[in-house]
């Protein structure tokens, strides 16, 4: 039987239902993929962002309020009484100011034009961001940045000025954190310090609100702009090039002005619309004339006073770095020495000019100017050279007692040479450097004093190349034994050299110059032998020899120069102020004596010029002390008042151009005149002492035959510095020996003679063996001082007796002039004859000796007035030991005897030159000269003395005052002498008589 199973069937879904299914399962995978994609969309955004900040450092609060806060101010520079030198050097002017310090119509006219929602954002307006990313995806012709003030903040204080996405990204992310920890005060107060307003008047880029309210429109009080103007200046920032009203020089810029008044009227309208002012204002501001009152242009310092603000910012860079790094200070000096100090120099000089600091100088405006306008004046000045340039000029006026310098001089054209000579330049002193490491250091320590007697004859120095160097004086002579003053006054070489060599010592000199602030100095110049007239290594600056030379007038204290009084800061507070630290370098004894010698050298020394070109000479005291290199490159003149010490330096900027003209030789003194007299006249307050004050313990004394002079009673001579004696001598070969015991008297001298420290015996054989190794000298007389043959003799005369008597002279002739017989003849040949005697015969009778003698190494001519018109003659010859030869050959002729005037017959004894009288041992003097002068030439003309005295010659002597020394300026056989001076001479003449017996007393002294 088949089994049947039941079966039942299962319903069918609808169509809707599956339709909804498939449309979850979409949807699910939708909301999946859009997660996901989301997802990946963030993260590539993370990412992006990340790859983008990643090297942008994580700011503190700390950090930001600090660089936020940190401003860039600008610093300026004042003169001595306060008013102002000018801004110091940049292209910026930046005053920054406080939130309270700025009015609430500069904020709302900025926030009108540049962020309208600053107090509703946190740092970003989403509503301006879009607006700017769709002006610049659609390329619209009016695009915005969109940028708040935060913005603009972050991106000025943080990053670069770029226009790129990356740094936008950055910007917005700042702008968040600064929201976050700044306020909106402190926001809006350092946008308005920051940002760039263009050109100010005179030219400076202006920075911040109030550097461009004072160098728009000359405004220091933000509250006195009025709404015009402070509409003009919201609307700068956005180009300040483009809306700038001045150019780069402060010149006014039409374009740039029209640009930046239709900026304004933008402004205004915002301003209008964001109710910050009503209709009234807006009309009001609208038709205010804003050019008129736009700044008058002003020129920058660095155009008025460039010398000046380059010189004040390089001493107040030192000043901050003395402050700063004081270890490091001493190494700067006038320029910085190591890398080290190079770095800390140029962070000095950046702080300076960032930090907002005043600067107050010593320089006095008046005196600047005056010295200036003497710099830039061509007229004082030689032509400019095609080959050498332009003759150029540095001054310095320091007042001593402080130290404080008051005026310089830096040079001729800032345009031209930017180089401060006065305080940079370092050249070679000349003579400026004797009184420095010579005569002060020498009596300071009793070496010498103005009277002591000194001897100007050659000193000998060893030299690589040449074997020997004997340093010659400017006039090319050696005048021998004169006083210390003398020889200043005159700047002779020799007695300088010695006693820099031989009395104070090289060593101790340039240590002692050191004490007065000379820092120039090298080892290598402890080996200069000539290193007081010159040779230096380096040389020195004009302020630093000044300084030293202010030490004398303020009695042996040294001040060391400056010229930075004080630096303020930004916030009032003195951070350096300087210091005075006086040195008692030498006594006040020292630096009355040197100031004194100092006077004369200008009143009758080679500052002569100075004192006739100084209005004030006769009621403002002055001393000083010209100084003069080889061949004239370098001349000073280093002179000072009680009050104050000036020194001028003059050259070309090339130490091998030489000054050439008269003119340029003394220009260094006409200058230093002509600006005392600009200084004088102007600031007569600078000079209130009426003299140098003369301290205890000077005296005045008769030391010497020389005369009467100052001296420091601690080193008064306890023995007579006469320099002279009466003496016997005998002279060979032009040296004064002691006579032989058995020399006849009548062969020996007895005169007034000179005492020396090195005979001139002892000097020929020094001379002479130098010559052997030199290859350039000038001959042995040309080295002998000029009164070599009125030494005092140390020496017994090297000729000794050989016991014969010598052999006779020969070749004795006869010959007439003007009635006088002139008896010649040749030497004996004997080397110890010492001299010659003539005999005479008249009319046949028996010869006779007549007292009259030639020396061995004299002219070999006897001079006789016969007594008759038949005479003969012989000459003997005598030797050491007094041994007299034969006579020999005679010699007799008629003499020519003159016409005699009929009317006036000659009388025997009065005036034909005839006598029975043996001439006196000395002649007497000869009559009163008279002197005229033509030019640079004196002539003169005298009497003739007795008869009697057998006269062979005249001694013509010459002393500047009138007073010992008088110096031997030649001889003559006749009555007359004519004096080549190479400039006209003021000073007094007066003659001797020379016979064979010796010289007479001088006649009346004369001046032309």
């Amino acid at each position: 039987m088949v089994e049947e199973k039941d079966s039942v069937s299962e319903p069918k879904p609808s169509r809707l239902r599956t339709t909804m299914r498939r449309l979850g399962r979409v949807i699910k995978w939708v909301v999946i993929i859009g997660c996901m994609g989301a997802l990946f969309a963030g993260g590539a955004a993370a990412g992006y962002i990340a790859s983008i900040v990643k090297n942008e450092p994580v700011r503190s609060r700390s950090m930001i309020e600090q660089e936020v806060n940190k401003n860039a101010i600008t610093g300026f520079a004042y003169f001595n009484d306060g008013s102002p030198i000018g801004q110091l050097r940049t292209e910026e002017d930046r005053r920054p100011v406080t939130f309270k310090e700025i009015p609430q119509l500069v904020i709302d006219a900025v926030i009108a034009i540049e962020d309208n929602h600053f107090y509703e954002h946190n740092g970003v307006d989403l509503s301006g961001t879009l607006r700017a990313v769709k002006q610049k995806v659609l390329h619209e012709s009016v695009q915005t940045g969109g940028s708040t003030l935060t913005q603009q903040l972050a991106r000025r204080v943080f990053l670069n000025l770029d226009r790129t996405d990356d740094r936008k990204v950055k910007e917005i992310l700042l702008s968040l954190r600064l929201e976050r920890f700044l306020s909106k005060q402190q926001i809006i107060t350092a946008y308005l310090n920051k940002v760039p307003f263009g050109n100010g008047s005179s030219g400076y880029n202006v920075f911040g609100i109030k550097a461009a309210a004072k160098g728009i429109f000359n405004e220091n009080d933000l509250n006195k702009l009025n709404v015009a103007q402070a509409a003009y200046l919201a609307g700068l920032p956005q180009l300040p090039s483009s809306y700038s009203a001045f150019n780069g020089k402060g010149e006014f810029n039409e374009s740039g002005f029209k640009r930046a008044l239709n900026r304004q009227h933008l402004v205004l309208s915002r301003m209008l619309e964001e109710n910050k002012i009503n209709k009234a204002q807006y009309d009001e501001a609208m038709a205010f004339d804003i050019k008129k009152s736009l700044a008058p242009r002003t020129v920058k310092a660095y155009n008025t006073y460039p010398y000046l603000m380059m010189e004040t910012e390089r001493q107040a860079a030192q000043a901050l770095m003395s402050v700063t790094n004081p270890g490091q200070a001493a190494n700067a000096g006038a320029d910085a020495k190591t890398r080290d100090d190079n770095d800390l120099l140029k962070e000095a000089e950046q702080q300076l000019r960032t930090g907002g600091y005043m600067v107050y100088t010593t320089i006095d405006k008046s005196v600047y100017k005056s010295m200036r306008q003497i710099a830039e004046n061509k007229d004082n000045f030689s032509a400019t050279s095609k080959t050498k340039g332009d003759e150029q000029a540095a001054a310095i006026l320091i007042q001593h007692k402080t130290g404080a310098i008051l005026g310089m001089m830096e040079g001729r054209d800032f345009q031209k040479e930017q180089m401060n000579y006065a305080t940079q330049m370092v050249r070679q002193p000349g003579s400026a450097m004797k009184p420095i490491a010579a005569y002060l250091p020498a009596l300071d320590s009793g070496l010498v004093q103005p009277g002591s007697i000194v001897d100007d004859a050659p000193i000998i120095l060893k030299d690589g190349s040449n074997g020997y160097h004997i340093p010659k004086n400017s006039n090319n002579r050696y005048q021998g034994l004169v006083t210390a003053r003398y020889a200043l006054n005159q700047s002779l070489n020799t007695i300088a050299l010695k006693l820099f060599n031989e009395k104070v010592g090289i060593s101790k000199a340039w240590a002692f110059a050191k004490k007065l602030g000379i820092t120039t100095l090298e080892p290598s110049d402890n080996n200069a032998q000539t290193g007081v007239l010159g040779g230096l290594a380096h040389g020195v600056t004009v302020e630093e020899l000044t300084n030293a030379y202010g030490a004398i007038p303020n009695g042996g204290v040294f001040n060391d120069a400056y010229m930075i009084e004080k630096i303020v800061d930004s916030q009032g507070n003195i951070v350096y102020k300087h210091q005075s630290n006086p040195v008692q370098a030498f006594t006040p004894q020292t630096a009355y004596l040197m100031t004194d010698m100092l006077r004369t050298a200008v009143s009758e020394g080679t500052g002569k010029l100075v004192k006739r070109n100084f209005n004030q000479a006769g009621k403002i005291p002055i001393a000083g002390k010209t100084g003069t290199t080889q061949s004239y490159t370098d001349v000073w003149f280093e002179g000072f008042t009680p009050d104050v010490t000036l020194g001028v330096w003059v050259g070309y900027k090339q130490p091998v151009n030489k000054l050439e003209t008269k003119a340029q030789k003394e220009r260094a003194r006409r200058l230093w005149a002509l600006i005392m007299n600009e200084v004088t006249a102007k600031d007569s307050q600078l000079f209130q002492t009426d003299s140098f004050k003369r301290p205890d313990g000077i005296v005045s004394r008769t030391a010497s035959a020389y005369g009467s002079d100052i001296y420091n009673s601690k080193y008064l001579p306890k023995n007579s510095e006469n320099g002279v004696t009466r003496a016997k001598y005998i002279t060979y070969q032009g040296v004064n020996y002691i006579p032989r015991d058995g020399t006849p008297d009548d062969m020996v001298y007895e005169r007034t003679v000179r005492k020396r420290e090195k005979p001139i015996s002892e000097l020929i054989k020094e001379l002479e063996r130098a010559f052997s190794v030199m290859k350039r000298h000038n001959s042995l007389s040309y080295y002998l001082p000029e009164d070599a043959d009125k030494e005092a003799p140390t020496q017994v005369d090297p000729r000794r007796d050989d016991g014969a008597a010598p052999n006779a002279p020969s070749n004795v002739s006869i010959s007439y002039s003007d009635g006088k017989a002139m008896i010649s003849f040749s030497p004996s040949g004997n080397s110890d004859v010492v001299g010659y005697r003539l005999y005479r015969s008249t009319d046949g009778g028996s010869f006779q000796r007549l007292g009259k003698v030639v020396m061995a190494d004299g002219s070999k001519v006897f001079s006789d007035s016969p007594e008759s018109s038949s005479s003969s003659y012989y000459v003997t010859a005598v030797d050491v030991g007094g041994h007299e030869s034969g006579p020999s050959a005679q010699a007799s002729a008629a003499p020519v005897m003159p016409p005699v005037d009929s009317e006036s017959p000659a009388v025997p004894g009065e005036g034909d030159g005839t006598t029975g009288e043996q001439p006196p041992e000395v002649p007497t003097a000869p009559g009163q000269p008279q002197a005229k002068a033509a030019g640079s030439s004196v002539a003169l003309k005298w009497s003739a003395g007795k008869p009697t005295d057998a006269v062979t010659g005249y001694n013509v002597y010459y002393s500047e005052t009138g007073a010992e020394p008088f110096t031997n300026i030649g001889s003559t056989a006749s009555n007359s002498f004519e004096y080549k001076a190479g400039k006209k001479p003021k000073g007094w003449f007066r003659v001797t008589s020379i016979n064979a017996m010796g010289e007479s007393a001088p006649s009346g002294a004369v001046r032309p």
